[in-house]
């Protein structure tokens, strides 16, 4: 067997192995298949890349949307086994929380994925920062929270079971007999919500993601005004880039802070 090797912090592959194990346990979307894994590296079967039709990346849909009605204990639930103190996204620190202790998605969202990086964001100036502190406020008291979709809320779960940096270089589209599977890499998985993932996806585009949105909505239904929510769930992944690459995407942080 072919195989594709890793290497990264003893946090970060710690955090990614646990990610693909609990993400391929919930039996919807593919998932990188892992072969071994090591302190500082891991190793997964090598994938032969395909080009997705519109039907395959319908199908990730309905497959993503089983991921994360698979559920998670609580708002920002890391997986079994994993140390919830020590979990990684890009080797910026991802803490979450070791027992239920959000009562709403809002409040997770603003204290865990949003105000970390938004204190390390050091390419914002004070009037930028601001106007995004006055976003991630908002965002604490409720006012952008919204059922989650149907096939969660049909399997009692508050959180969803998401990968959690899901733009579109996170899932690779592998050519296996009879198609293309949109396939899981990269997670930092946790219990949130799963508007969080396909408004990343958006961030920076998927192939015929829209066929991707309606394969999704036709089996687990979104709630209404999902497009207009789509802002408050990038966010969090636009303050990550900030921190990692500067002003080049402050400005899109911005408008999507002043909007919200």
């Amino acid at each position: 067997m072919e195989t594709y090797r890793k290497q990264a912090s003893a946090e970060a592959i710690a955090s990614e192995a646990a990610g693909l194990r609990w993400l391929a346990d919930a039996g919807g979307a593919a998932v990188a298949e892992l072969v071994d894994v090591g302190d500082t590296w891991l190793e997964t079967r090598l994938m032969r890349p395909g080009t997705p039709s519109r039907d395959d990346a319908a199908d990730f849909g309905r497959r993503l949307a089983a991921t994360h009605a698979a559920g998670a204990g609580w708002w920002g639930a890391a997986p079994p086994g994993a140390d919830a103190s020590a979990q990684r996204l890009a080797e910026l620190p991802a803490p979450m929380a070791r027992a239920p202790r959000y009562g709403s998605f809002g409040e997770f969202l603003a204290d865990a994925r949003l105000a970390p990086y938004l204190r390390a964001a050091g390419a914002l100036d004070d009037g930028e920062r601001r106007v995004v502190g006055r976003a991630v406020d908002r965002i604490a008291d409720g006012v952008h929270d919204s059922p989650q979709p149907a096939l969660v809320r049909l399997s009692g779960h508050e959180a969803a079971r998401i990968h959690g940096d899901l733009w579109g270089g996170n899932v690779v589209w592998e050519r296996v007999a009879g198609g293309t599977v949109g396939t899981l890499i990269d997670p930092a998985a946790h219990g949130g919500h799963a508007e969080s993932d396909l408004a990343e996806l958006h961030v920076f585009g998927s192939p015929h993601l829209d066929a991707t949105m309606a394969g999704y909505d036709e089996v687990s239904p979104l709630a209404d005004g999902w497009r207009e929510r789509v802002g408050v769930h990038q966010l969090h992944m636009l303050l990550v880039h900030v921190v990692l690459f500067g002003r080049s995407y402050v400005g899109r942080a911005v408008d999507i802070a002043r909007k919200l």
